[in-house]
């Protein structure tokens, strides 16, 4: 372990990217194989390989709890502390007293994060971390936290692990990149490249693939720049979610890749229906079984989010659709290099397979997607039937094909876009049917049209105590985006969320505060929320240089990632465009 330390601190040391991997890959090499193995994912910042489901539930106020007993120093001399280094891992390094050379390894270490998973209640979890932090010398102790709150802060993402792993065992870095991304496992990554096996490394169904995203565009005009003809949808207002289907057990995750399967339960249900194992990407959205049915706010879903139960009641009250769009893996056969155009044949033929095979699917009508009018300045896809399960327990669950349509002019995309407007969605995404499935990449190949008032996507970084009725209430959010590798604060919003939501919130923050500064609380950067404003302007109020007019909270986004959230590049274009 100490060595690991010591190595992070190396390359935490070097502001280049190219000397940071190397010192990565010579590590790397240096090590044993299975040692090498353990030392992948911690560098990575993580306890644990991804797939893994196993997670130490350590929040910072029970980790700076851990740290002050050892230390035995007050919240005044680890606050100073704090504010010299800026995260707990460097406080625990000077905190805690010295102890001789531990000799402990990376497998003893990986055994306690285990321990540590399994105890049930923050006492027991809290004991064990205590016993760990007191056998290893201060550097230790410092990237064993930074590990626990899972970022190391040494510019060392997972994806120049993946280079380094390359580089120390001569493989190419593509094949490392496809084998981490199908295995969720940087330590079984390590392991093919050591035998020049990357080739060998197969999907796991159950784990995750990153998202292919879809990047912005302010008009028709500029989306036909990319490429001339399109495969349009509707942009609906919900989360996304990849579901895996293998024999009849059906798992589905959002682009946070955690697993929400039971925020919808009469989801899996129907899924199971599909005739083989699958992976499908889509959009869950609340839904009005009124009229012709349609797409509702997603304020409306947001009642089913992060709910560990959901009522009968509230199935009832808040009904949802999954809209599927695409397929990334079919009766053994992963899809990713396929195009778009191929994809889509085998998502239809699923979808068409799974209506006519099994007794409790029955098709619905789905003129509310696609009209006559609009099949007149776009072809609409081939196939936009949806089925639904029937249960004596549950209620009717809904799986769509999501509506496709082609447009080869600008004037396809307004109609198509009016149209998606008027049924309540937020616009369109317009993707290339050449395009292959690029996990985690935001290029030109699917784009998406919203054209509204500018939102940004931002992480919060502090909060503080309200006045008035919210007093006790943590509401006066602080907020950042990305400017490289660390957040810059752009501005700072207390409306927006409901009561409900800033109380249930409120306890997160609590459990989560990094310091305390009177009625500040500096909190982990792992809440992510969409905010709107008026205007941008310069400001030197902010780290990132600008502020945000009369800015507001649209709404919490447990759907996304600290480090899906925009960036610096992003707020400067918008401020451009308004000038």
């Amino acid at each position: 372990m100490l060595r690991l330390a010591q190595t992070c601190d190396a390359i935490a040391a070097s502001t280049k990217k190219l000397e940071k991997t190397a010192l990565c890959a010579a590590y790397l090499r240096s090590l044993p194989v299975d040692e090498a193995a353990f030392a992948a994912i911690f560098l990575s910042g993580r306890p644990f390989p991804a797939y893994e489901e196993a997670t130490l539930q350590i929040g910072g106020a029970l980790l700076w709890r851990v740290i002050s007993d050892i230390s035995g120093k007050s919240e005044q001399e680890l606050t100073e502390i704090y504010r010299k280094h800026g995260d707990a891992g460097s406080v625990a390094a000077e905190a805690l007293p010295a102890r001789p050379e531990s000799g402990l390894s990376l497998a003893a270490v990986e055994r306690v994060f285990l321990d540590i998973a399994a105890a049930r209640g923050p006492a027991a979890k809290a004991s064990l971390l205590r016993s760990l932090l007191e056998r290893v010398k201060p550097l230790e102790t410092k990237y064993i936290v930074k590990i626990i709150s899972g970022d190391l802060r040494i510019g060392l993402k997972e994806s120049l692990v993946e280079e380094a792993i390359g580089l120390a065992f001569e493989a190419p870095l593509d094949q490392v990149k496809r084998a981490n991304m199908l295995l969720g496992d940087l330590g079984e990554t390590l392991r093919l490249a050591c035998m020049g096996k990357l080739a060998d490394a197969r999907l796991r169904l159950f784990h995750p693939i990153d998202f292919m995203l879809a990047s912005p565009v302010a008009s028709s005009e500029e989306a036909l720049s990319y490429f001339p003809n399109a495969s349009v949808e509707d942009k609906y207002d919900g989360i996304r979610a990849q579901a895996h289907v293998c024999q009849r057990e059906v798992r589905i995750f959002s682009r946070t890749r955690d697993e929400i399967t039971e925020s919808f339960p009469e989801l899996p249900g129907a899924l199971a229906g599909l005739p083989k194992d699958a992976i499908v990407d889509g959009e869950i959205v609340a839904w009005t079984t009124s009229g012709a049915g349609r797409a509702l706010p997603f304020s409306e879903l947001q009642q089913r989010l992060g709910r560990k139960k959901v009522s009968a009641k509230l199935m009832q009250d808040v009904p949802v659709v999954y809209l599927v769009f695409d397929v990334l893996y079919s009766d053994g056969e992963l899809l990713l290099d396929r195009p778009l155009r191929e994809r889509a044949r085998v998502l239809d033929e699923l979808m068409t397979l799974a209506k006519a095979s099994a007794p409790l699917m029955t098709h619905v009508g789905t003129d509310a997607f696609v009209r006559p009018a609009e099949r007149s300045a776009a072809t609409a896809g081939p196939s936009q039937a949806l089925f639904a399960f029937a249960s004596p327990v549950l209620p009717a669950a809904t799986v769509l094909r999501a509506p496709v349509a082609t447009a080869n002019s600008e004037r396809d995309l307004e109609v198509l876009f009016k149209a998606a407007r008027d049924r309540g969605n937020e616009g369109l995404v317009i993707k290339d049917p050449d395009s292959l499935y690029t996990p985690g990449r935001r290029g030109k190949s699917w784009l998406k049209m919203k054209r509204e008032l500018a939102t940004l996507d931002v992480v919060v970084t502090a909060v503080e105590f309200g006045h008035g009725k919210r007093i006790g209430a943590l509401s006066d959010y602080t907020f950042a985006v990305w400017e490289g590798d660390r957040l810059v604060n752009i501005g700072k919003a207390y409306s927006g969320l409901t009561d409900a939501e800033i109380a249930e919130m409120t306890q997160w923050f609590l459990a989560h505060k990094i310091r305390e500064r009177g009625s500040r609380l500096d909190v982990e950067p792992k809440i992510v929320l969409e905010v709107a404003f008026n205007n941008m302007m310069r400001s030197t109020r902010h780290e990132s240089g600008y502020a945000l007019r009369f800015p507001r909270i649209v709404r919490l986004r447990p759907d996304k990632r600290p480090e899906d959230a925009d960036t610096i590049e992003t707020v400067k274009k918008i401020y451009e465009r308004q000038q």
